[in-house]
């Protein structure tokens, strides 16, 4: 049986059939701490020394179940499909914490049957007691940054994990019971070549993993590792070397029974692919919890204030952490659900597409029955592709 032939999980929609009228709704709940603070990242995360008062991590359980019970009225709400915790770091916090925060979840809107619930987790930030805990109190999914099995690539990525411990975490988090474990994986670092990256893509595959993310390294404006390009202390790779590695793990994972469902993304079967990301790239609902986060509810979107003592400020004087929003219209939800589905393996409809005919003579777009979907090819401009046909 090949890929497209699995069945799909509960929420995705096979081709032609009628979208639900109520979206698939989730929670993401965003742990901003980090024991490190690696170059290249921009999210927004926080080592201990750039937090102010109130903002400690003792605390931040208690202060994000305050922002949960204040949208426990919020319109939109129903039972939660899918729970995301990501960050920074989330397992910087106790395992009780994140427990008791994901309770919180289930008490203000409910957990559906059968709902994911993922947490992020750095190799060195767990023990198979707190993955037993996490296990325990309803977590199923966990996502292992990974990054790299070389030390001199990890190095260059400021990660201070050792690559040994990856495969004694992904063990502790099988004998716990986690239902699926990914890991993640960057390529494109400067000084990586391309049999490093093929050795990190064999050891993670020797993990047996039941989902592979897989990102290019993007220099972000505003970071150290953009300050460092700058001042040419550190030379990327060019994009043909870039697009090299990304095909060597299509064909190594697609080789080892894993099959690519979104650009950058690889799942052992359907069931393992992840519901939570699938629901952001469908354009469905979901409430961010946290610094930061984001939320989007049936075309509006908004967002809280970024700096976790700003945030606990806030909560404590009984306001909302809500920071700014908007509207979208019409025109931005097309371009936003062009720019997400034609990213998925089953493509998105032609008839939302403008020219998509340049794009087959090109070999970038291939017709699905009345779909379009992206070449192997065409995976690695898909940025070009989608300027295109909008």
């Amino acid at each position: 049986m090949n890929f497209t032939e699995r069945p799909l999980p509960a929420r995705k929609r096979p081709f032609g059939v009628t979208a639900p009228s109520v979206p698939a709704f989730g929670v993401y709940l965003h742990v901003p701490f980090c024991s490190v603070r690696c170059g290249y990242c921009d999210f927004n995360t926080y080592t201990a020394d750039e937090l102010g008062e109130g903002a400690t991590r003792a605390s931040y359980a208690d202060t994000a179940i305050q922002e949960m019970q204040l949208l426990a009225a919020a319109p939109g709400g129903r039972p939660v499909e899918t729970v995301f915790v990501g960050g920074g770091t989330p397992t910087q916090l106790p395992a009780d914490d994140l427990v008791r925060m994901l309770r919180a979840v289930d008490e203000t809107w409910g957990l559906a049957p059968g709902a994911e619930v993922t947490t992020e987790a750095n190799p060195d930030s767990v023990t198979p007691h707190s993955l037993a805990v996490l296990r325990a109190g309803g977590f199923n999914r966990i996502s292992f940054g990974m990054q790299s099995a070389v030390p001199h690539v990890l190095e260059v990525l400021e990660r201070t994990h050792d690559p040994a411990r990856v495969p004694d975490a992904v063990r502790w988090a099988r004998e716990a019971g986690f239902e699926q474990v990914s890991v993640d994986l960057i390529y494109g670092a400067p000084g990586e070549s391309v049999a490093d990256w093929r050795t990190s893509v064999e050891q993670a595959l020797a993990l047996e993993p039941d989902h592979v993310s897989a990102y290019a390294l993007i220099v972000e404006d505003g970071t150290a590792f953009a300050r460092k390009v700058r001042r040419g202390e550190v030379v990327m790779p060019d994009d043909d070397e870039t697009a090299d590695k990304y095909l060597l793990a299509d064909d190594l994972f697609e080789a080892a029974g894993l099959s690519w469902y979104e650009l950058s993304n690889w799942s052992r079967d359907a069931a393992a692919q992840c519901r939570h990301n699938q629901l952001y790239w469908n354009g469905d609902d979901w409430l961010g919890i946290g610094p930061g986060a984001h939320s989007h509810v049936a075309g509006s979107r908004w967002w809280n204030v970024k700096h976790p003592a700003a945030y606990a400020r806030r909560l404590a004087e009984g306001e909302s952490p809500r920071h700014d929003g908007e509207e979208l219209d019409p025109e931005t939800r097309h371009l936003e659900d062009v720019m997400l589905r034609l990213r998925l393996r089953e493509g998105i409809e032609t008839h939302l597409l403008r020219d998509p005919d340049a794009m087959v003579t090109a070999g970038y777009l291939e017709p699905v029955g009345e779909r379009m979907v992206l070449t192997q090819t065409g995976r690695l401009v898909a940025d070009f592709v989608v300027r295109h046909v909008t």
